[in-house]
């Protein structure tokens, strides 16, 4: 075998390493970004525990079809394809979105979530739903209203009586 498929094969199970493991794989053309804006998009995955790279298309799509996962459009491979992947379910469509929002320049391809394949817009919808942390924040004012609101009443009924 030639020097520079051992190199390839061995690219493709490097990649497949590191997508079979990630709860989250989003695919976007980043066609048309500076240097500037690509190193600030790849600080916020950074930031976010979100790894992102640029594969070439052909081994993308083999380290896929190794892993098992089909029933994609093989025309989203076409021209530039960089991979954000997590083991987050929402950080890399909501952390492209809003960049991709504010820059007019990039757009996403699709996305697997958990094994099922989203297209654009189901990847987008997603990535407006919130992170964890706020979730949590949300969940628990909800919970909290009622014992304040009556911890208030209390407090007031105290206070008409003293």
């Amino acid at each position: 075998m030639s020097a520079n498929l051992e190199a390839k094969k061995k690219l493709v199970a490097d990649i497949q390493d590191q997508l079979k493991d990630a709860k989250s794989i989003l695919f976007v053309d980043y066609r048309g970004i500076t240097v500037a804006e690509d190193t600030e998009l790849r600080k916020s995955f950074r930031e976010a525990g979100v790894t992102y790279k640029v594969f070439k298309n052909r081994l993308l799509m083999k380290a896929l079809e190794n892993i098992g996962v089909t029933g994609y459009d093989a025309k989203e491979f076409e021209g530039t394809t960089a991979v954000a992947f997590s083991a987050d379910e929402v950080a890399p469509a909501r952390i492209f979105c809003e960049t991709a929002e504010k820059l007019k320049k990039m757009s996403v391809k699709f996305s697997i979530v958990n094994g099922e394949i989203m297209d654009k817009s189901q990847t987008e919808a997603m990535a407006k739903i919130p992170s964890k942390p706020v979730l949590i924040s949300m969940l628990l004012n909800v919970l909290q209203g009622p014992m304040s609101s009556m911890a208030r009443a209390l407090n007031e009924i105290a206070k008409k009586q003293a």
